[in-house]
């Protein structure tokens, strides 16, 4: 394509919103105006149920929800007056306790003024508030952030290891809508035995963010907990960031929640009803319908150009993936789509993986995001006339042109800075560019089934460890085999539950065989 018609075709397929510093470029994209004419019906039958969602319908069928957090950052537009009072509460509520913390007017048990916040939680009640961390936090942040958003305990130790000496100045936010995720539940458990190591009560350092009349609501209460905060059924984890969830740990970071959600709420606003080619949600929707072929074809590069946005491909990873990852579509056919999502940061990415995106097999598409302002303050040149700043923006549309050269398709999303609006208006342009897919290939972007079978499957392992662990004779040298036939289950399983014993319990030892099949396992008489 010459240079004349790559400049068109920019022009052409170039969104821009003035008034919000918000643009998007679709003109490497291999699709042209035919495609947008035939996209038309499916888009506005996507608008049309995205107008359904905001107005309350029961988007989640398998738990009989709504799906509200649109209404988080509009609380008029709630479908009931209810709902609205408790989205203005929450916002007060989470700016006030913030406040109350950062002034001293809540202190440690000692009496202290809290230095720093611990984050317990997993998925999106871990994702959003360390994408938010990561790119509005700074030294003068009012509390130094630390997460726990695993169960493994190498982990955990790590993380209180490095809170020694300080556990009686660290405030801890206990974030599970259920109160029984098994990996939040652990991290807490943790915490709590490192308080009372160190003598302290844990409750007096502690705040929970659940569900009324969780499981962790009734603990809070029994533990006497500093501040309990709820959430609601109608709001599911991966979009929580600009609930409790994520609003909580942010008003303590110091940052502006008011101008985070406002920027959310200006993309809504914007893309709730504008035509295909001017909707950059919708548009952006199409772009991976395109690229995919409308089945996923193709997996999603996250490249942001800015340091304080690493953290955005790990979370549009459980965005996209949890929200379009699914075996059927609306009408129960088997269809197996979803759309794989990976990244890191440029110009870092280019010298760890753009030589297979630029030269390798082509089976992505690449989404630049662009932070238009460098960095505050006066540049250092680092050659006559040139500042580091230079230099990103030269890699970035370096690999991009690269891209393009060899016939890899890729769009750029552009901020004029990165700010909490900025970054509320990032979240919101993908959170409905997954709706409006969804639309398009006729899922349910709102339920999760996958990862409920994930969590049963764990309970399942964990109840076969038990059984292992008391169908072991003392003294005796038995194979996976023999004591799967003794237990009546899967001898892999068996297998993996005697080799976590030998690793762990340090009362199993293993004689290794030829193969898994003929090792033998010995239960150690340590009664003596």
């Amino acid at each position: 394509m010459s240079a004349a018609a790559t400049w068109s075709r920019f022009s052409q397929s170039f969104v821009r919103y003035d008034d919000l510093g918000l643009w998007l470029d679709v003109s490497r994209m291999q699709c042209g105006e035919r495609f947008l004419g035939e996209m038309e019906a499916l888009a506005e039958q996507a608008l049309a149920e995205m107008k359904e969602l905001e107005a309350g319908a029961m988007a989640n069928a398998d738990e009989q929800r709504m799906v509200g957090h649109y209404w988080l950052r509009r609380a008029d537009l709630a479908p009931t007056e209810a709902i609205r009072r408790q989205i203005e509460a929450d916002i007060a509520d989470s700016k006030a306790f913030a406040a109350e913390v950062h002034g001293g007017a809540v202190r440690s048990q000692g009496g202290d003024i809290f230095t720093d916040l611990l984050v317990i939680g997993i998925g999106g009640s871990a994702l959003g508030p360390q994408l938010v961390s990561e790119a509005l936090g700074g030294e003068e942040a009012p509390l130094a952030l630390h997460f726990l958003d695993n169960t493994d305990p190498d982990g955990i130790e790590r993380v209180l290891g490095r809170l020694a000496g300080r556990l009686g100045r660290t405030l801890v936010v206990v974030i599970s809508k259920s109160g029984g995720t098994a990996e939040t539940r652990n991290g807490m458990l943790c915490a709590k035995a490192a308080y009372e190591a160190a003598g302290l009560h844990f409750g007096r350092h502690a705040v929970a963010v659940t569900g009324v009349g969780s499981k962790l609501d009734a603990y809070a209460i029994a533990e006497g907990f500093v501040r309990r905060f709820p959430m609601q059924d109608w709001v599911g984890g991966r979009t929580s960031v600009m609930h409790t969830v994520g609003l909580v740990p942010a008003a303590l970071q110091g940052v502006d929640i008011d101008a985070f959600l406002a920027g959310a709420a200006a993309v809504d606003a914007k893309t709730r009803s504008l035509p295909l080619r001017q909707n950059m949600a919708l548009l952006l929707a199409a772009m991976w319908y395109a690229a995919g072929g409308g089945r996923g074809a193709k997996d999603m590069v996250i490249l942001p150009y800015k340091d304080r946005l690493v953290l955005m491909s790990k979370y549009l990873q459980q965005l996209v993936m949890e929200s379009l990852g699914k075996e059927r579509d609306r009408a129960g056919a088997v269809v197996h789509q979803g759309i794989a999502v990976y990244g890191n940061k440029g110009s870092t990415d280019q010298h760890a993986y753009v030589q297979q995106l630029r030269d390798g097999v082509n089976n992505f598409f690449a989404t630049f995001i662009e932070v238009r302002q460098a960095q505050r303050g006066v540049a250092l040149e680092v050659e006559a006339g040139v500042t580091c700043g230079d230099y990103l923006q030269g890699f970035l549309r370096g690999t991009r042109r690269a891209l393009s050269e060899g016939g890899r398709e890729s769009l750029t999303l552009s901020v004029a800075e990165l700010d909490a609006h900025s970054l509320g208006m990032l979240i919101a342009v993908f959170e409905r560019a997954v709706g409006f897919y969804a639309s398009l290939v006729n899922i349910n972007a709102y339920h999760q089934p996958g990862v409920e079978a994930g969590k049963k499957a764990a309970g399942e392992f964990l109840r076969l460890l038990g059984a292992v662990q008391g169908g072991l004779l003392a003294g005796e040298s038995i194979t996976a085999d023999a004591l799967a036939d003794r237990l009546g289950a899967d001898a892999e399983d068996v297998w993996h539950c005697l080799n976590h014993l030998v690793a762990n319990s340090g009362a199993v030892q293993c004689q290794s065989g030829a193969c898994p099949a003929a090792d033998r396992f010995v239960k150690i008489n340590t009664a003596s």
